[in-house]
């Protein structure tokens, strides 16, 4: 059960909008093909039913509106009237899964908490609602208070509950006490269903998902990513890896589809994927060390089962101080080019040179290297800029004109944007539109300044372009927009020669 749009929202600064909540739910249960998924929690705001409204329509008419759930309270009958109203089908309950959350946060007795939660469980049931409940602080209440942990699932045990949801709310477990609890409470209760959702406060929540597969839970709650409050949530990515490669369980996800969902979620939350994230990490199929590279041309002696195929995705061979020719060679076949040894060892020595000054080099820099080390004429730039002009001024939108030589033609445009480099580009593009050229998708713009406060710094600019596949160009410049300038014009040229 995926509950990034319920729990991963709740990650600091992230909020969703109801048409970035529809295209999430949309990719999660139809593309990712997710078994449920949690999208909200009831009576939060409009907004928030709103969205939920939308996403339950749309559930309804494709047939998985069984899928959607929502988090509601021990309040009566106001979080059931709140769910039915938005279309949705499920609630999910949140109870207090602790005794010091029962008789300190609530106030109550064991005895008069189970006895609100039946009476919540009575009207969602009447209502045509099917319930699941959460045991909130159930780690806590399984470290502390297992007695009363029990009396709650004793208490309602015979209710109209699906399935009962087991969170390590505040990420206190490790693995053997997630085994043991998970093991103890299946074990007592053999004819319940039981989910388990982690938190990452000691980076234990891929672990403990783990341990509670082994102990025999069905089902684990995930967010794409990882969102989720303080260290967030276990990750979806994740959980597939772990359950399909260290289970060898079949699940109904199509991970094929992780990579396209969690840059959706990247972009939507502005919570940037760590390039050193499992699976769906920047850098996590890059081979960096050319004896990797070297072992994987011979005999992928250091390929795993985490195949990047298997999630959209390619193996890559960066390049940098510690490459080696094997990693640039890798590189270079895939570009249809061939060097002699000679001149393979000064392309490398260049490169090395460059990951020594921290200059971050992409595959489409290669020709321009050869070019430069070589001086050769690998690279003909059939377009060239012959001028431009970038202004901006206080309460007006910036301004770019410029002129721009194509196979010996030259063309002027200018265009107003929302910055200097968004102006140009727009210029950019009215030329490219009158030649029926095309112009590829700004995918990523990733800018890297050296520390140590100098203002005349070269700042590194990496743009990812997608044009029918990814593709990433550097710019380098003591300014910003001049750097981005420079990454367009390589891509331009390289679209020209057709490299992509």
């Amino acid at each position: 059960m995926d509950t990034t749009l319920r729990d991963g929202e709740q990650t600091s600064g992230v909020s969703f909008t109801d048409e970035e909540k529809l295209s999430i739910a949309k990719l999660l249960l139809e593309d990712l093909k997710a078994d449920r998924i949690e999208v909200a929690s009831a009576r939060v705001s409009e907004g928030e039913f709103e969205a939920v409204r939308k996403i339950s329509s749309w559930a309804a008419r494709h047939n998985l509106i069984d899928k959607v759930e929502v988090l509601g309270f021990v309040d009566g009958n106001l979080s059931v009237e709140w769910i039915k109203k938005s279309g949705c089908k499920t609630l999910n309950l949140l109870t207090k899964g602790s005794l010091k959350h029962v008789t300190e946060q609530l106030k109550k007795s064991p005895e008069d908490h189970a006895e609100d939660i039946r009476q919540v469980i009575g009207l969602a049931v009447s209502e045509g609602l099917h319930v699941n409940l959460y045991l909130e602080d159930w780690s806590n209440g399984m470290r502390h208070s297992r007695d009363y942990v029990f009396f709650m699932l004793d208490a309602l045990r015979k209710q109209s509950v699906d399935r009962f949801m087991l969170p390590d709310t505040l990420g206190i477990l490790n693995p053997d006490e997630a085994y043991e609890f998970c093991k103890i409470i299946i074990g007592r209760y053999p004819e319940l269903s039981f989910d388990f959702h982690a938190h990452n406060d000691y980076d234990l929540a891929a672990a403990n998902s783990y341990s509670a597969v082994k102990a025999g839970i069905d089902c684990i709650h995930t967010t794409v990513n990882g969102l989720g409050e303080r260290a967030g949530n276990v990750s979806l990515s994740s959980i597939i890896a772990i359950v399909k490669d260290l289970f060898k369980y079949e699940m109904s996800v199509d991970e094929s589809k992780v990579t396209l969902v969690s840059k959706l979620v990247e972009s939507y939350s502005g919570i940037r994927i760590p390039p050193n994230k499992p699976v769906i990490g920047d850098s996590v199929f890059t081979q960096t060390s050319g004896i990797h590279a070297d072992g994987d041309h011979k005999s992928q002696l250091y390929y795993n089962d985490l195949l990047p195929e298997r999630f959209g995705r390619k193996r890559l061979y960066a390049l940098g101080k510690t490459s080696g020719k094997a990693n640039i060679k890798q590189n270079l076949a895939e570009m249809g080019i061939e060097l002699d040894i000679e001149s393979m060892k000064k392309v490398t020595e260049r490169i090395i040179e460059l990951g020594d000054k921290k200059e971050t080099v992409t595959q489409e820099d290669l020709p321009y290297i050869i070019s430069d080390v070589l001086h050769s004429q690998l690279i003909d730039e059939k377009i060239t800029i012959q001028n431009f002009s970038l202004s901006t001024a206080n309460e007006l939108k910036p301004v770019a004109s410029l002129k721009i030589r194509i196979n010996n033609e030259v063309y002027e445009e200018t265009s107003n944007g929302d910055g200097q480099y968004d102006a140009f580009v727009k210029a950019l593009r009215k030329i490219y539109r009158k030649l029926n050229k095309p112009f590829p998708v700004l995918q990523d713009y990733s800018v890297s300044i050296p520390p140590g406060g100098k203002t005349d710094a070269l700042v590194q600019t990496v743009i990812t372009w997608r044009l029918g596949k990814d593709f990433k160009t550097r710019g380098l410049d003591s300014d910003q927009t001049v750097a981005a300038i420079k990454a367009t014009m390589k891509m331009l040229n390289i679209l020209e020669h057709n490299k992509i």
